[in-house]
């Protein structure tokens, strides 16, 4: 996540990302709705609502058919791949047609059958419940709502999606909405489609909000609460947003929007980061301890490549969105996964880190995928849908961002740096997205062999995308003057995850460092020896400072335990040998330059 955006990204021995997510199933063939026309949303949202977290909608159009208007809620939100059947947070449903009572009922359980009667003009109006902190929800406090198009609005069941609409908001004085929506007047929107409607999720209410120009297009910073995101904070994220969009922007030669919005949300009853994608803007959720933290800028660029590759560039079992049922795609390994790789060339290509910290990134996910069960890409980008509890439903985004690597690296060996998978992505974005439809298998992997200079990748796609084959990590990295190496490295051994109060430690390992230190569960980690737990390269000091110490030797930890702060003193121990990443000292020309190349975006 994305979902949809939601990534995951692991910390040793600091934080852990977690999010939970559910299922469904294929919905049934539906019924076709009379025709309806000048479809208008309305959307209130004041003191009062807020105080029930609820919104008022009401949905008003003309009658252009005969028999029942069937309206639906979408199932599900496009990013957020899980069946989420918005109707259930529906409340106090009325019908009124040209100034009288209609009937209605269900025709299923998020479509409702309204009877016309005869009326022209017809008002559907309902109460919806914004209760639910998620990225892809409706979510409501004492002054501010999030809510997404498809949590709201209705659309005649069984005709094309394509119509028109507008939007107007409703709020109190002084509170304001933003959105990726054209604005046709003061809290007033337009869309040209449905699919647009619904990718363009709004705030509403107090909230703190600047813009600033990025590779010549605006880009808006909303931040809630206010004053969540200020000062330097807010300073260093506007940085980060300024290096990581540019690179991105150079892969596909355009932005594709008018304007940007990252629209995030901080609050202390959220455990962990997530963001989910739109077509010119993005959603995060965070916990306000992420808030400047190393995860933040891979979050933000993740979510931003998506406005190409998923909101434009995406498969054709996704082209075009349905939202009555589910649409699962064995090619999520390339809608998220390559974007997760693209976060961190963006990253390392903007200065946000350096060599050292794309190769401890890489290194991450290769632990990671190492660690887990084998699945096949292809597979688990389809099972995510139903979240298998074998620890497999999210192993698209690491495997899949290396995967990425892999044939970044491949592409570039063989045409001597001449072409990468940036000119893959390019072509696809270009001749795919912009001929009006999703890519297929074929059209992947001809871009790829194409780059490739007419190489073929069916053996890579036999072993490594359908099948479950450990990568040939020794062979390909050194065609890019990279190294995997082993080494014992210094653990801790707790585990954490970071909330509104600090890194919080929630099970510490037998046998451990920590164990011998007297560290507990509840206990909150300030440093380890010197090194602040907030720092951003902390595994890798930690490992340069401890990795040549003697097994046993005296490890300070400091904790915050109640109200008091302490130093507990154990014993140094050190974790099986660990995969890390470097540059090849040994290196060819030519896998330098292939190192540049990806690490620069140099050919």
């Amino acid at each position: 996540m994305s979902r949809i955006g939601i990534i995951q990204r692991s910390v040793p021995t600091i934080g852990l990302l977690c999010v939970a997510l559910s299922g469904g199933a294929q919905a049934p063939a539906r019924s076709t709705s009379a025709e309806i026309r000048d479809i208008r949303y309305e959307v209130t949202f004041d003191g009062s609502l807020a105080a029930r977290r609820s919104a008022k909608v009401s949905t008003t159009f003309s009658v252009a058919g005969n028999g029942p208007v069937l309206l639906s809620l979408p199932e599900w939100t496009p990013g957020a791949y899980e069946i989420s059947n918005f109707a259930r947070w529906v409340d106090d449903f009325a019908v009124k047609g040209d100034g009288r009572e209609l009937t209605w009922s269900k025709q299923d359980y998020d479509t409702w059958r309204v009877e016309a009667a005869g009326a022209k003009s017809i008002t559907v109006s309902f109460t919806y419940i914004a209760d639910t902190l998620d990225n892809a929800m409706a979510w409501a406090r004492r002054d501010f709502l999030l809510f997404n198009g498809t949590n709201l609005f209705l659309y005649p069941e069984g005709r094309p999606l394509t119509f028109g609409a507008h939007v107007t908001v409703h709020t109190d004085q002084g509170w304001r909405a933003v959105t990726g929506m054209h604005a046709s007047g003061e809290n007033s929107y337009e869309a040209s489609s449905y699919h647009d409607l619904v990718d363009m999720p709004f705030f509403v209410g107090r909230f703190d909000l600047d813009s600033a120009q990025i590779s010549g297009k605006w880009v808006r910073y909303a931040t809630y609460p206010q004053g969540a995101v200020s000062g330097a904070a807010r300073l260093t994220a506007w940085d980060q947003l300024k290096r990581v969009i540019p690179p991105e922007v150079a892969v596909f030669g355009e932005a594709p929007w008018e304007n940007y919005t990252v629209m995030q949300i901080a609050d202390s009853s959220y455990q962990g980061a997530s963001g989910l994608e739109h077509q010119s803007s993005h959603v995060d959720v965070v916990t306000p301890a992420a808030i400047g933290s190393p995860f933040q800028p891979s979050l933000y660029a993740h979510e931003i490549f998506h406005a190409w590759n998923v909101k434009r560039l995406r498969p054709q079992d996704m082209w075009p969105y349905a939202y009555d049922h589910a649409q699962p795609t064995p090619w999520l390994w390339v809608s998220e996964g390559i974007t997760d790789y693209y976060a961190d060339l963006a990253e390392v290509r903007g200065g946000v880190i350096d060599e050292k910290g794309f190769y401890a990134a890489t290194a991450a996910k290769m632990r990671e995928v190492a660690d887990t069960k084998p699945v096949s890409l292809d597979d688990a980008s389809i099972d995510t849908w139903i979240h298998p509890v074998d620890g497999t439903q999210y192993t698209y985004y690491p495997k899949g961002s290396l995967a990425g690597f892999m044939l970044d690296i491949m592409i570039r060996d063989a045409s001597d740096n001449r072409q990468s998978l940036d000119d893959v992505m390019r072509e696809l974005y270009m001749t795919v997205y912009k001929g009006g439809r999703g890519f297929t298998g074929t059209d992947w992997w001809s871009a790829v062999s194409k780059a490739a200079g007419g190489r073929s990748f069916a053996d890579f796609a036999s072993r490594y995308v359908e099948g479950r084959e450990a990568y040939p990590w020794d062979r390909v990295l050194a065609l890019a003057g990279m190294r995997a190496t082993r080494q014992n490295a210094p653990r801790l051994g707790v585990y954490t995850f970071v909330d509104s109060s600090g890194v919080l430690v929630t099970k510490i390992e037998e046998g451990s460092s920590a164990a011998a230190a007297g560290v507990r569960e509840g206990d909150y980690l300030l440093a380890v020896g010197d090194i602040p737990v907030t720092d951003e390269q902390f595994g890798e000091h930690f490992r340069a400072k401890f990795g040549a110490a003697a097994e046993g030797s005296p490890l300070a930890v400091r904790v915050r335990r109640g109200g008091s702060t302490l130093t507990l003193t154990g014993k140094l121990r050190f974790a099986p040998a660990e995969l890390l990443l470097d540059a090849d000292p040994k290196a060819s020309a030519k896998a330098v330059r292939i190192r540049n190349g990806i690490l620069k975006g140099a050919r």
